[in-house]
């Protein structure tokens, strides 16, 4: 998934190299480096260019050209379209067919796949399709389902599956996260403020919502690399105990602590959020819910109900979609193991057999967006650097997801959640919500 950056780098560039085209829109070229040389498929049969068109069909005809390797051309689209997809080889082909999901992205990070026309916009014509079609039996959805219910998500599965993403080096992660290594949705007051200035924002409108006062405290379940735990201890005086499994970004936090000198307001704990013990007025996560497991939500409201105070507002703020559905199964092969991302019914599985009440849901989809955008600029802008650290593989893969993720929310097939909770009979709430916004900015 994560291969470092192999000895025969230098014959891969000497072959041609891939473009920043490919995710901003332009064309391709054709002499980019092919990491999976084409096999000897010679003239595509009337089955290949069939099967191709019912593929097409099944995913709700969406505005594309698909290109065989004998140049044929197969199209459902009712206007003529940049979007080109360039399958190389008789293989991939017949790989699609088994898994779209898992071998197009596969193919396209391997180089068997070609797209013109732009990342972003190929997946958000395949989005708008899918998102509207009835397509979980083309996507094998019922049989995954059933597979992933045998999974458990025990704490030896989570901390595999966050090492699988998130300890792949800080030094990646500083190329193109802002300043702060800030790795959820931020929240933009203006769209066209900076990237660091809508990240903070995000962290004081969670502590907004929240009610922070000086004196309080507040356990974070699944912190990343710090930034909203030294953000709440540093601006509004209270006191931190983040939960993390991912050793690379504790070891940041900690040092990031010591440097802002609030060693004595944070503590890192390096467990998982099962094992969160002790009393607090809030509880806040912040991009961990899509890790914990759809069989865990249950148990994630137990573990709410016996640490946070009965006067207390907690957040969870995660992704999510409108309708109960199982992430694509590339992301979840070789993205993010074990992941789910629920809708807001499945959601109420973590409030109601606690009987707590949802004070405010709000969905910032376009900031989530918005703040791909910018991730996915800084990517490509840092290539050279990506480059020395790893293989045209992880390059490809890593920009298939986060331009399949910038047009999956544009799309709508993803959403971003915000929810705010208490307890049932906690009557200390706000009576309206104009505090989230009136103070916007003074709050430091």
């Amino acid at each position: 998934m994560n291969p470092i950056k192999s000895e025969s780098k230098s014959q891969q560039k000497s072959s041609g190299e891939i473009t920043d085209s490919e995710s901003s829109g332009g064309p391709v070229s054709h002499q980019n480096q092919l990491l999976s040389p084409p096999d000897a498929s010679g003239k595509s049969t009337a089955l290949d260019r069939w099967l191709m068109r019912t593929m097409l069909q099944k995913a709700g005809n969406p505005e594309i050209e698909v290109v065989l390797w004998d140049e044929s051309v197969i199209s459902t689209a009712s206007t003529p379209t940049k979007i080109r997809v360039k399958i190389l080889n008789r293989s991939t082909l017949y790989k699609l067919l088994f898994d779209p999901s898992l071998y197009f992205g596969d193919g396209y990070s391997q180089g068997s796949i070609e797209v013109e026309g732009g990342l972003i916009a190929f997946n958000e014509a395949i989005d708008h399709c899918t998102h509207t079609s009835d397509t979980e039996g083309f996507y094998r959805d019922r049989f995954r389902r059933c597979l992933s219910w045998l999974k458990r998500n025990t704490i030896d599965a989570a901390r595999s599956n966050i090492h699988h993403h998130y300890d792949i080096g800080n030094d990646f992660y500083r190329l193109w996260l802002d300043e702060q290594l800030a790795y959820t949705c931020a929240y933009f007051p203006e769209p066209d403020v900076s990237l660091e200035e809508a990240q903070i924002a995000k962290m004081d409108h969670v502590c907004r919502k929240v009610g922070l006062k000086p004196g309080d405290s507040v356990v974070e379940a699944g912190c990343g690399w710090g930034a909203l735990a030294i953000h709440m201890a540093k601006h509004y005086g209270v006191k931190v105990r983040a939960f993390n499994i991912s050793r690379e970004q504790l070891a940041y936090a900690r040092e990031r602590a010591r440097y802002e000198g609030l060693e004595n307001q944070i503590e890192f704990v390096e467990d998982d959020w099962r094992n969160i013990s002790g009393s607090y007025d809030s509880f806040v996560s912040v991009g961990m819910l899509e890790h914990v497991g759809l069989k865990n939500y249950e148990e994630l409201g137990r573990v709410i109900a016996r640490c946070q105070r009965p006067h207390g507002r907690g957040l969870i703020h995660s992704i999510g979609c409108n309708s109960p559905r199982m992430l694509d199964s590339w992301t979840t092969k070789r993205i993010f193991p074990g992941a789910h991302v629920p809708s807001l019914s499945e959601m109420m599985r973590i409030f109601e057999p606690q009987k707590f009440s949802v004070l405010d849901v709000e969905n910032i989809r376009l900031h989530y967006a918005l703040t791909l955008e910018h991730w996915l600029e800084r990517y490509e802008r840092e290539l050279d650097q990506v480059r020395d650290m790893f293989d045209e593989t992880f390059i490809r893969t890593w920009r298939l997801y986060l331009s399949a993720s910038v047009a999956a929310f544009r799309a709508g097939s993803l959403q971003l959640f915000q929810v705010v909770f208490t307890n049932g009979a906690n009557n200390e709430v706000p009576w309206t919500r104009a505090g989230l916004y009136q103070n916007a900015g003074q709050d430091r």
